[in-house]
């Protein structure tokens, strides 16, 4: 039996804005994850710059804090069998054009940028993703 993990997901302004919150949910419910914490909020900046602090510097990281930081956002911490890589998995390749048919960013997404959703892509990673969410 593999270990039982934490992990944080984020449903990003764009999936708020396409109504997707529930639809998001539901799959990773229906997977057999639970869902331990789940609350919609506005990020701050500086709460944005924490998450993607290891980005600093790159071309790609203004407009990313620009983009999460747009509209409210469901963050929530998911536990599971795996649930690291089993949420990755179900979230589909970064870059949403690459995303297979039946992953939450090959089936509600096209843009790398907006792609719906974030999944923490280690244990470490979701440790620290989930104190900045949630204290």
């Amino acid at each position: 039996m593999h270990d039982v993990e934490k992990t944080l997901i984020l449903i990003k302004p764009d999936g708020v804005r396409k109504q997707l919150i529930g639809e998001v949910v539901s799959r990773f419910e229906k997977k057999g994850l639970t869902v331990l914490k789940l609350e919609m909020m506005s990020l701050s900046r500086e709460k944005a710059q924490l998450h993607y602090a290891e980005h600093v510097g790159k071309p790609f990281y203004p407009p990313l804090i620009d983009f999460i930081t747009s509209g409210p956002l469901v963050a929530m911490v998911l536990e599971g069998q795996r649930a690291i890589s089993v949420a990755r998995k179900m979230c589909g390749a970064t870059d949403s054009a690459l995303a297979e048919a039946g992953t939450i960013r090959g089936d509600y997404s096209i843009y790398n940028n907006q792609n719906v959703v974030h999944s923490s892509d280690s244990a470490e990673s979701a440790t620290r993703e989930i104190s900045i969410y949630f204290g």
